[in-house]
C-alpha cells in the first residue's frame, strides 16, 4: 500500500524529508504557491484536477492533501475513488507549529507577527518573472508584498484576484486612468499591509541548513522595521499525516464526499456530493 501526496510547494522540503523517511511509499506532487492568489473557485478547480488525475490502479490507500482551509480554497474538493486526508487547520502556518494549539498560543501572545519558513523564503519567487513557462509577468504596485524582485504573475497563467480587482497595473497607467492623487492613494493602501505587523518569526524545521533562509527573514524584518525572532518549529502534524496516524486533527473524506467549511473548532468537514 502507498499514499499519494498533493501539496503546496511551501512545504516542499518538509514533505520530501518525510517522504524519504516514511515506512511506506509516498508519491509526491507539488502545486505552485501561487494558487493562493487565485479566486476560491479557481483554486478548488486546480486541486480537484490534481486529485482526479491520480490513477486508481496504483494501489493508493489515500491521497494526502498538503493544504489547510486556505481561505476556503479546499471547500468543494471531492474524493473520487480514493479517500482524501487533510489536516484540520486554517492555514499552513499550523503545519510548522505542529498543532492548532501551538499556533493559537503564539498568535494570541504575538498577534502582529509575519511568519516565514524555508519554503516562504525560497519559494516566494516561484511565481516571479524568472519562471520559464512563458506566462506574462507584471510589476505590482506593492512590489515588496510579493518578493524581493517585486514581480508576480497569475498562478498557472490564470488571472489572479489582484488582477480581477484591477490592481496589477503600473503606477504610470494608474495615474493616466485615475489621476495622480487616486493613484498615490491606491499605492499607499496596497503597501500599507506591513504596518499591521511588528515582528517576523522564522520557524526552523531542522530538515536542512536553514541559515540562508533565516538571512532572508532577517533582511525582510529589517526592511519593514520589524523585530526578528527565530525559533524551532515542530514536524508533529506533518509527521502524523505521512505516517497514517490520523486522529481528530485530520479530516478523512471518503469517496463520493466533498470538503465543506465548519464555523467551529473542527474547521473542516465533509458531506455527500450533490
Amino acid at each position: 500500500m502507498a499514499y499519494k501526496f498533493i501539496g503546496c510547494e511551501i512545504i516542499y522540503r518538509e514533505a520530501c524529508y518525510l517522504t524519504a523517511t516514511a515506512s511506506r511509499r509516498v508519491d509526491v506532487e507539488f502545486l505552485h504557491k501561487g494558487l493562493h492568489d487565485l479566486s476560491r473557485e479557481d483554486m478548488v478547480a486546480k486541486i480537484q484536477e490534481a486529485v482526479d488525475a491520480v490513477p486508481g490502479g496504483r494501489g493508493y490507500e489515500a491521497i494526502l492533501l498538503g493544504y489547510a482551509r486556505c481561505n476556503d480554497g479546499l471547500v468543494g474538493v471531492t474524493a473520487r475513488d480514493i479517500p482524501l486526508v487533510i489536516p484540520k487547520a486554517h492555514d499552513c502556518i499550523t503545519f510548522f507549529f505542529g498543532s492548532r494549539q501551538g499556533n493559537r498560543e503564539y498568535f494570541d501572545a504575538t498577534p502582529g507577527t509575519y511568519y516565514m519558513t524555508s519554503g516562504w523564503a525560497e519559494r516566494n519567487g516561484s511565481d516571479f518573472a524568472s519562471a520559464d513557462d512563458g506566462a506574462e509577468c507584471y510589476r505590482h504596485p506593492a512590489a515588496n508584498r510579493y518578493g524581493r524582485d517585486g514581480y508576480s504573475r497569475p498562478a498557472y497563467g490564470q488571472e489572479g484576484v489582484m488582477a480581477k480587482l484591477g490592481l496589477t497595473e503600473t503606477y504610470e497607467s494608474m495615474v493616466e486612468k485615475y489621476g495622480k492623487e487616486n493613484a498615490d492613494y491606491i499605492i499607499e493602501s496596497l503597501g500599507g499591509w506591513a504596518k499591521c505587523y511588528e515582528k517576523c518569526l522564522y520557524l526552523e524545521m531542522g530538515v536542512c541548513n536553514e541559515r540562508p533562509f533565516q538571512e532572508v527573514a532577517e533582511e525582510w524584518a529589517k526592511k519593514n522595521d520589524w523585530a526578528y525572532e527565530s525559533r524551532k518549529g515542530s514536524m508533529s502534524l506533518l509527521q502524523r499525516l505521512f505516517a497514517g496516524e490520523w486522529d481528530d486533527d485530520f479530516l478523512i473524506v471518503p469517496p463520493g464526499k466533498s470538503i465543506v467549511a465548519r464555523q467551529d473548532e473542527t474547521i473542516l468537514g465533509c458531506e455527500q456530493m450533490a
